[in-house]
């Protein structure tokens, strides 16, 4: 087994369908948060064998199940990458997501290992290096090879080389926080309600999100190739939990989106500012990212918690709410500790460069490498 040698930047989990979603389905809805499910696999692609179990049976009887769930909600819209047992390319999902101009996509996965390893684990995008992870990445985008004109649709991309991934990364990066925060609502829901194993957010390559604009993840329910984790995903009832536990979490991801934008009431906390020696660098705005959020709110200080100085971003559906301008690290660094004291816990520092952003760690590697 090769080592990999390069960064693999992880996009997770969007393939998508178009022949089971209607014309009508796929108008957008802006009264309504728009969630696209994909159960992955279909028709002639089984997906993995394990114990003799169907990885695309127990993914889409899982996926049908989250969406029955979630149409009760009448501000939530559902729409299916596929509703029966058929095949669907990697790029017709990709589009049907797009079209439906989606604020978020579940893709429903179950694991393999020529081992007893056992254990959910959920995929985001993300920058990593680990052999396994992308063997898991390699496994699923190989689908591609099952399209007869595979070659004419994916640009050169090749599933077996680690360098094919990093021409993905940049298409998922502004949805990042969002996938890891419901990344994280459904594996702690896997662990605390159904006291399933978790092996945590992880990060691997798919090429399912491919031109795809929307916070997004890829959930691996568990191993068909472990006997008793196998056994327990094809039943009824294994089906029934995992399904509530996703549902759960994608309703409280919702609730988060809708609620952390914060109060209207000022409340004076009597932060005071200490002075600090400036880290000015140039070029170079700080800003501190203290929510993101459906709703487009006025960016004054009355809807954040009376924090001054608000600016508001739109990165596809999602506003993204900063507080703070500066060119001085300390100062923002200072800001960040001032919005935490206002409650915005989860808030951090995000830099820009003429226009663009930029890894912070980088913004701070320029000021101590200053060109000549």
């Amino acid at each position: 087994m090769k080592t990999i040698t390069h960064y693999i930047f992880v996009l997770v989990a969007f393939l998508f369908t178009s022949i089971l979603t209607s014309a009508h389905a796929l108008q957008k809805d802006p009264d309504k948060f728009v969630v696209v499910l994909d159960a992955g696999h279909g028709g002639h692609d089984s997906g993995n064998l394990g114990s003799g179990y169907k990885e695309k049976d127990i993914a889409l009887k899982i996926i049908l199940q989250i969406g029955k769930a979630l149409e009760k909600n009448d501000d939530i819209k559902v729409i299916y990458t596929r509703k029966k047992d058929v095949f669907v390319t990697l790029r017709g999902r990709a589009k049907i997501a797009n079209d439906a101009d989606a604020d978020l996509f579940v893709s429903v996965h179950c694991n393999a290992h020529n081992s007893s390893a056992n254990g959910t684990e959920t995929f985001v995008l993300g920058l990593h290096a680990n052999q396994r992870n992308f063997e898991i990445a390699k496994k699923e985008n190989e689908v591609i090879f099952l399209e007869a004109d595979y070659e004419q649709h994916y640009e050169g991309f090749d599933p077996n080389s680690p360098e094919s991934f990093i021409t993905l990364s940049l298409l998922q990066e502004d949805y990042l926080d969002q996938s890891i925060r419901l990344a994280r609502y459904i594996e702690d829901n896997f662990k605390s309600q159904q006291k399933r194993k978790s092996r945590g957010v992880k990060q691997a390559g798919f090429w399912v999100l491919h031109n795809t604009y929307m916070p997004s993840v890829l959930v691996e329910t568990g191993f068909l190739t472990y006997k008793k984790e196998g056994s327990y995903l094809n039943s009824k009832n294994g089906q029934s939990k995992m399904s509530k536990s996703i549902t759960d979490a994608i309703l409280d991801y919702k609730k988060q989106l809708d609620l952390n934008v914060g109060e209207n009431i000022y409340q004076d906390t009597g932060t005071t500012i200490t002075e600090v020696e400036p880290q000015i660098i140039d070029n170079v705005v700080f800003k501190v990212q203290i929510a993101a959020s459906s709703k487009e709110l006025a960016p004054k200080s009355y809807n954040f918690k009376g924090l001054p100085e608000i600016s508001r971003e739109k990165v596809g559906n999602i506003y993204k709410y900063f507080y703070g301008y500066t060119s001085d690290y300390s100062k923002i660094k200072q800001f960040q500790s001032e919005a935490k004291a206002k409650g915005y816990d989860d808030c951090f520092v995000v830099a820009y460069q003429d226009g663009n952003k930029i890894d912070v760690t980088e913004a701070l590697k320029s000021a101590s490498n200053p060109k000549d």
